[in-house]
């Protein structure tokens, strides 16, 4: 019986009703030690009767050992592995050392385990339970919460037990507090009636309502050995106290042989015992503590009855006893895949420098990366540095370290490391890898004017010995000032124009295209050098590497060759997914979203911002939060959503870097005023795309893109004097671009400004030249136009062109256009009927299966569409199931003959 737990039970039993139809749910259970987290998640396994149920626990002292926590919740399900697909079936077994690791992003792990969670759920619900999350190794934590918070209709239920501090965003959170009294006072007559009243109130007051104390005080008291002498001590100490009264009462091998478990990680009844012979123990002495209830034994285990036994165990023994024991533990494990568990216990023992150790410590940090297990290769390389006099090995270990923390994405890690690797070596080389992991610190925390002085400096390092590296480094440099002043970026760009290159090389003709797109965007180079650029590095695939090829979709789109761009960064991106790299894929999937924005292809580009924004989020990206959340809110300035549109920009326009532009500033200025014009509030769209125009990242994509807006705007308010050069700066890109699309905008800003007698033919022009697949662009020319032809008093062709425009907004979701083009309609006499949607046949569709039927009308398998949407199948195959009748189809080849809205 659970006293006093009626609500929280309820909360548990609610998780588990959901999941026996077929949802899935988490719950995240907090407190401190002691409180009964373990008991609820007993609890939860007895409701569960008949169900799969899968079980794990964190051991404080294999948090350095990757995966070791997620391998025994999986431990059930690893005979599915081999319906996974293959890049996440080889990430899987590679993290649990089954098969040959490749070095692979970690969030491709978190992907697999959703995959193979969905796959044990095969028709049957599936309980997973955790106890003790504080103390999973982070590879672990981190791709099982990467699993939760993507759970959807696979029935499986996950809970979590955790100690307060334990991170888990996106999780539903239920934190434990002690019983009341009633409940306290009931639990504590149930297990001890024969307490005297003054100990009763003792421990009640002791207790302070944590079951474990009520538990376990009364018989400290019974043994008249009370913690410490104390009246009232902290909880944990309180209780550790209460059990170290029960292990003191052993003979002495029974408690040196508990020493012995406590220290191994891994409860392998045959190493403890192993290791426990060195010091006299005998496999019988395990039976006083067995008796005593402080441990549990089956065939192969010792496990410890709860946490804070084997805390008091191992925290209780003199250090000098403890180094023994690891020796002892050491020489255990004596096989070729105790490597690792026999580096860490050699390296407790080591008490200065110890190359033996430090080169143990160091394979196992390169196992580690292997398996993708990031921090427990940080953590094995800081160690290993420790064990090493200062020198060049020292520095060498500590960059490593902080190599491993930037692959696991902790910021302030990995500059920590960084800082102590550039320290008191000559090595050039170490230098400059110290100096790019403090920069890609500074990167992801926005801080782009530290980053671009960091990567700068480390060029200067490089450039005659090593000219490629110097050019990378001056790439991400360039990147960082791209969202900095123009005198910045140009200023970047002339020293990586200046790098002695070899002619020829794919890497020289991206450096140039970058530098050329740079002089181009601030008006330093003819653009038509930048086309001519272009062309040299399509020829060699614009170098292979992703931060080159990314560079090449960028400057694609400088050109305005958005297919090109979209067509580039998708191959980027399905490679970055072929490979597990989620953790690349933010700047990727931000640059497909912009391609797809400028296509009109609003609900793909929401799709893939939306994904940019949640891995960036995850990753704590500040820089790609800021750039994805621009676009977003220009896609919400789109449909005409001001709150979502101003809550996006609010987070575009966050600067983490005093002084410096926030690096999402010209997306959330182009988007509100787009809002704005929507609206039909002129003034405060000029006043926004004015400075936007004047400000210092007018050389970026929506500085050049929004002068349509700008010069709409302007002539709203009959102040065209301002235009003229920002109108010549359209045409000369549309010559130089050479793109029917661009001149179909200059077509339709001259008629803006011109004269009545010139401003049909010019309307008429701009709708001739607005490609098909461009339709918000051409439904806002014909709403233009038909304003204009109703002023002239031509209604009936007035009508022609406003019912086009009204139709397509309707079509796109485009809303505050929808009312513009209604209410001119009207205007030109014809009745308008109030659109009750405005999303096609995707209208009656939830969010999730409107981006499951989009990629299901294009082909795409269940496994593909999981894959890209980071969902499981099963969860794919369910929105189906649950779309096909709303849209009355019945196969996906159906799917084709719908009208899918472009709409976000």
């Amino acid at each position: 019986m659970l006293h006093g737990r009626g609500k929280e039970t309820s909360v548990i039993d609610r998780l588990l009703a959901d999941c026996r139809t077929g949802r899935s749910g988490c719950l995240l259970v907090t407190g401190e030690a002691g409180i009964g987290k373990t008991a609820l998640l007993e609890h939860a396994a007895s409701a569960a009767g008949g169900w799969r149920i899968m079980r794990s626990t964190g051991i404080e002292s294999e948090a350095h050992l990757p995966f070791a926590g997620l391998h025994l919740l999986l431990r059930p399900a690893l005979d599915r592995a081999d319906a996974l697909p293959a890049p996440q079936a080889r990430a899987l077994r590679g993290a649990f050392g089954l098969a040959q690791a490749e070095p692979g992003d970690r969030m491709l792990v978190g992907l697999a385990v959703l995959s193979l969670l969905a796959e044990f759920a095969d028709g049957k619900p599936v309980l997973c339970l955790v106890d003790d999350a504080q103390w999973l190794d982070r590879a672990s934590a981190e791709a099982l919460l990467f699993a939760a918070r993507r759970l959807d209709t696979e029935g499986i239920a996950l809970i979590v037990a955790a100690r307060p501090g334990f991170e888990a965003p996106g999780l539903a959170r239920m934190a434990l507090t002690g019983l009341d009294a009633p409940a306290a006072a009931g639990l504590l007559a149930e297990h001890a009636a024969t307490l005297s009243p003054t100990d009763r109130y003792r421990v009640l007051a002791q207790a302070r309502g944590n079951p474990l104390a009520l538990l376990e005080l009364p018989a400290a008291l019974a043994s008249h050995r009370p913690s410490g002498g104390r009246h009232v001590l902290p909880m944990t100490a309180t209780v550790q106290a209460a059990f170290l009264d029960q292990v003191r009462r052993l003979p002495e091998p029974s408690r040196h042989l508990l020493l012995v478990a406590a220290a191994e990680d891994t409860g392998d009844r045959g190493v403890v015992l192993r290791a426990a012979a060195t010091l006299g123990c005998r496999p019988a002495d395990l039976v006083p503590a067995e008796t005593a209830r402080l441990i549990e034994l089956d065939d192969l285990t010792v496990r410890f009855r709860h946490p804070l036994v084997r805390s008091a165990v191992y925290q209780a023994a003199p250090v000098s006893l403890r180094l023994v024991v690891h020796t002892a533990l050491a020489d255990a494990l004596d096989q070729p895949e105790d490597a690792d568990r026999r580096a860490w216990h050699h390296a407790l023992v080591a008490t200065g420098p110890d190359e033996q150790v430090a080169a143990e410590l160091e394979s196992t940090a390169q196992r580690a990366v292997a398996r993708s297990g990031y921090a427990a290769a940080s953590a094995a390389y800081e160690r290993a540095a420790q064990l090493t006099p200062p020198g060049v090995d020292h520095a060498r270990r500590h960059v490593l370290a902080a190599e491993a923390a930037a692959e696991e994405g902790d910021v302030e890690r990995m500059a920590e490391l960084a800082g102590r690797g550039a320290t008191g070596t000559g090595d050039p080389a170490l230098t400059v890898r110290a100096i790019r992991v403090r920069a890609t610190a500074a990167f992801h925390h926005g801080l782009l004017r530290t980053a671009r002085r960091l990567l700068t400096e480390a060029a200067d390092l490089t450039r005659t010995t090593d000219p490629s590296l110097a050019a990378h480094l001056l790439l991400d440099a360039v990147h960082a000032t791209w969202y900095l002043g123009e005198d910045e970026i140009a200023g970047t760009a002339n020293r990586l124009d200046a790098l002695p290159l070899p002619p020829g090389d794919p890497l020289t003709h991206v450096a140039r295209l970058l530098t050329c797109a740079v002089r181009s965007a601030i008006g330093q180079e003819d653009p038509d050098a930048l086309t001519r650029r272009i062309a040299d590095a399509r020829r060699t695939g614009f170098g292979g590497p992703h931060d080159t090829l990314l560079v090449g979709a960028t400057s694609l789109q400088a050109v305005g060759q958005d297919d090109e761009a979209h067509r580039v960064a998708h191959e980027l991106l399905t490679r970055c997914r072929d490979q597990g790299r989620l953790g690349r894929t933010p700047p990727v999937l931000a640059c497909v979203a912009r391609s797809s924005t400028f296509l009109g292809r609003h609900t793909d580009a929401w799709d893939e911002a939306s994904q940019a924004l949640n891995i960036a989020q995850e990753l704590g990206h500040r820089q790609w939060i800021a750039e994805t959340s621009g676009v977003l809110a220009y896609l919400a300035a789109v449909s005409g959503d001001e709150r979502r549109c101003h809550a996006f920009a609010d987070d575009a326009l966050t600067a983490p870097e005093p002084g410096a532009p926030p690096p999402g500033m010209s997306w959330a200025q182009w988007a509100l005023a787009l809002l704005d014009l929507g609206h039909a509030r002129w003034e405060s769209a000029l006043t926004r795309l004015t400075a936007l125009h004047k400000g210092p990242v007018r050389h970026q994509l929506p500085g050049l893109r929004s002068i349509p807006d700008l010069i709409e705007a302007a002539a709203r308010l009959g102040r065209t004097a301002d235009v003229h050069q920002p109108l010549a700066r359209l045409t000369d890109w549309a010559h130089h671009a050479g793109r029917t699309w661009i001149d179909a905008h200059v077509q339709r800003c001259r008629a803006l400004l011109a004269p009545e007698a010139e401003a049909d033919d010019l309307y008429r022009a701009a709708l001739r030249l607005h490609p098909a697949d461009r339709q918000f662009e051409r439904a806002r020319t014909a709403l233009l136009y038909g304003e204009w032809l109703r002023r002239m008093r031509r209604k009936s062709e007035a009508r022609a062109q406003l019912r086009d425009a009204f139709e397509t907004f309707h079509r796109l979701g485009a809303t505050p256009w929808v009312e513009r083009a209604g209410t001119e309609l009207e205007a030109a006499g014809e009745v308008v009927p109030k659109p009750e949607t405005a999303d096609g046949a995707l209208a009656v569709l939830t969010p999730q299966e409107r981006k499951i039927i989009r990629l299901a009308a294009r082909g795409l398998s269940n496994r593909d569409i999981a894959a890209q949407l980071f969902l499981s199948p099963r969860t794919v195959g369910y929105h189906l199931y649950k779309a096909f009748p709303k849209l009355g189809v019945s196969a996906r080849t159906e799917l084709a003959t719908l009208e899918l809205a472009a709409g976000p």
